[in-house]
């Protein structure tokens, strides 16, 4: 591959300057936040006009498309579910830009299931999303969310599910919630008031739960919790218990900890009833029989484990522990009158039946090591359907006898992938400060360790996220080609528990960094590659930790590879919700040593004139209101300013897209090969290094 200059648009600067504890910040390309304005439109047409233009140049980009194409048409279908009458399941004929809702009369044959629910009718392009179901009680009634272009914000729309008629006006502006049915009168929702100025990026901080009735205006809907001046709530959910018994309130005022309230549902005008008034942990509700409680908490266990305690006196000093605390972090749930303690060793499930007396009932045998999801069932359920995969096994769904203990195969994916060929191994390596480390290392048996592997670390670190095995088919496109995939989990993660996760937070960020240079450094110590074949990758935190990363250690890897990152930590507690992040990062305005934290370690604050930054490709959606694309252009503009060399840096900016979730597959599989081309162009090669199995056009 030869190297060319890149001739990017011309990025306009300012003089605005902040002034931080005395210290002067200057925020040259500060203009680029007003996600309104005719000259921010401009900049990214330029900018995306220059990116394609460079991306065209890459002579197997097509091919790369064609064959993730290809791998990615299969059926895929999800876990069934019953409501009311019926069974449901999501089901995707394979390139449907959205998932599909079918049922079927439960009892009858699945293979009469018709389409229920087809979000690919809401518009032709794919952008509008469904963001979430809620049937009422007895399955008559659905409130569904949808999101257009990717953003946040939803509607929410009624079905009569007979008839499948719209039978009362969309609710709007809701943001950060779920629908919560009381009986099959109405349902509980959450929201911000729609703030004043950018819809996309100006603040959100004020949290409130409504209830909707059925039958009435949205303007009508009553609030429950929130609203109040003297205390913001961030996010605020509000949720029924299956036996329509009690609400539970769960107020946040960041990522991590939640105050807990409980209201009697079955007295009317009950009081809320406060279990916790503090945030000092991550407590909720996950079970109740009658008044007795079932709470999930790491309140003085930092694991988690579930306790009980009496809905009339449900102070902690009253709780009794019901599933203590092990030295593995518990994800409990419950169904068929069981509970199922799922397990993460070392990033791997084990699974705990056990009954309402507390008495273990069995290990649950898994169908081999990695995640499982899905152990949860309504109370009078006799069976469940719960998912597997590893980074080599396609998801697959097992059927399991909640009595009997017995899994038995339900479906699985008929791909074009053999999980024979690859193998996945965990090792342990050594952070900076002695800390052990697992990572997980991904790629075709019989690689040789000569330092020549493509290879992509992937890694996130942080608000408590735990990245366990599962299969991705742009991953397995990556490996066809002798590609490496690499997963550490980091510090700030949930892998370890509450005390796994504070490692990584505020003062002790950069114990996240550290952790991801002594992965690279491991996988090139060990020969599995070598700097010149390493590509670094994460999205939103973990955006940001690539960020830190390449401007930490420029000669570390080849290729940056940035998504929809928090990029600027001077200035992203005042976009939408991101005050909210406080916890993971504290903000710049906390005290004089926060700021300097903050900075010396923010990306777009710590690129220099005179130094070769990696191969970098940004990516971003403009309708992103989670992390705002300003993060993305500012960091671009600051790269292209001051990058010394010829190392490409780009920025592809997605439009009607968001922070991610709801992306249509088209425009997913053509961000993968725009990714995966570059980052193998960029380490010189000039043509696959596999052929695929099945032809494609050069």
């Amino acid at each position: 591959m030869k190297t060319t200059p890149v001739d990017y648009p011309k990025t306009n600067k300012t003089d605005t300057i902040d002034n931080y504890f005395g210290q002067s910040v200057a925020d040259p390309f500060r203009w680029l936040e007003d996600d309104r304005s005719k000259e921010t439109e401009a900049w990214v047409k330029s900018q995306n006009e220059t990116t394609n233009k460079y991306l065209k140049n890459i002579p197997y980009r097509e091919a790369l498309k064609e064959r993730l194409t290809t791998l990615w048409n299969y059926e895929k279908i999800g876990s069934p579910f019953k409501e009311g009458d019926y069974t449901y399941f999501y089901k995707n004929d394979g390139l449907q830009n959205q998932y599909v809702i079918y049922r079927y009369k439960t009892g009858d044959d699945p293979s009469t299931a018709q389409v229920f629910l087809d979000p690919n009718t809401f518009k032709e392009d794919g952008t509008i999303s469904l963001g979430g179901i809620s049937f009422s009680k007895n399955g008559k009634i659905l409130a569904y969310a949808i999101s257009e272009g990717g953003s946040d914000w939803r509607k929410i729309l009624i079905m009569n599910t007979e008839t499948k008629e719209i039978i009362e006006d969309t609710l709007v502006d809701i943001k950060f919630s779920g629908m919560s049915w009381f009986k099959n009168e109405g349902f509980y929702y959450s929201s911000y008031d729609k703030p004043k100025g950018s819809e996309l990026s100006a603040k959100t901080d004020q949290h409130k739960v409504y209830y909707h009735k059925l039958g009435t205006k949205q303007s009508e809907d009553q609030l429950i919790y929130g609203g109040t001046v003297a205390e913001k709530h961030r996010y605020i959910y509000g949720g029924v218990t299956e036996d329509n018994h009690y609400l539970v309130i769960t107020p946040r005022v960041s990522t991590s900890g939640n105050k807990l309230y409980i209201k009697d549902l079955t007295v009317e005008n009950a009081p809320l009833v406060e279990i916790l008034g503090h945030t000092n942990s991550d407590s909720n509700i996950i079970e109740n029989v009658g008044s007795k409680l079932y709470i999930m908490t790491n309140l003085d266990a930092p694991n988690q484990k579930i306790v009980t305690v009496d809905a009339s006196s449900p102070s902690p000093e009253n709780w009794v522990d019901f599933i203590p605390e092990t030295k593995n972090v518990l994800s409990p749930s419950t169904g068929g009158g069981y509970f199922f303690a799922n397990y993460m060793v070392d990033a791997v499930s084990k699974v705990l039946q056990y009954n309402y007396d507390g008495e273990l009932i069995r290990e649950v045998k898994l169908p081999g090591v990695g995640s499982v999801g899905g152990f949860s069932a309504k109370k009078d359920d006799k069976e469940l359907y719960y998912s597997f995969t590893n980074y080599v096994t396609p998801g697959s769904i097992y059927k399991y006898d909640i009595e009997k203990g017995v899994s038995e195969l339900y479906r699985k994916p008929n791909i074009d992938f053999n999980p024979e060929a690859y193998q996945s191994k965990q090792v342990f390596f050594s952070s900076k400060d002695g800390t052990k480390v697992p990572m997980i290392i991904t790629h075709k048996k019989g690689l040789e360790r000569n330092g020549k592997n493509p290879t992509i670390l992937y890694g996130y670190g942080g608000f408590n996220v735990s990245l366990t095995p599962s299969f991705s088919i742009a991953n397995a496109v990556w490996m066809e080609q002798g590609g490496i995939y690499a997963v550490p989990n980091l510090r700030g993660g949930g892998e370890y528990g509450k005390a796994w996760h504070d490692a990584g937070t505020k003062f002790q960020k950069q114990n996240v960094f550290d952790d991801f240079i002594a992965a690279a450094d491991f996988l090139i110590s060990e020969h599995y590659t070598s700097s010149d074949y390493l590509a670094i990758r994460g999205g939103s935190n973990g955006g940001l930790l690539v960020g830190a990363i390449m401007t930490q250690r420029p000669d570390l890897m080849k290729v940056a590879l940035p998504a929809v990152g928090v990029l600027d930590m001077l200035r992203y507690h005042t976009f939408t919700a991101g005050a909210g992040w406080a916890y993971d990062y504290g903000t710049a305005e906390d005290s004089k040593e926060m700021f300097h934290y903050l900075k010396g370690y923010s990306p777009v604050h710590n690129i220099k004139k005179g130094i070769e930054y990696p191969a970098t490709l940004v990516t971003t959606g403009d309708h992103d209101d989670r992390v705002v694309p300003a993060h993305s252009f500012k960091f671009a503009a600051e790269l292209q300013s001051k990058q010394t060399g010829n190392h490409p840096t780009l920025i592809r900016i997605e439009t009607n897209a968001g922070h991610g979730a709801g992306t249509p597959v088209s425009k997913t599989i053509q961000e993968y090969a725009d990714v995966f081309g570059f980052t193998l162009y960029n380490m010189g090669l000039d043509v696959l290094p596999t052929k695929y199995t099945k032809k494609v056009k050069s």
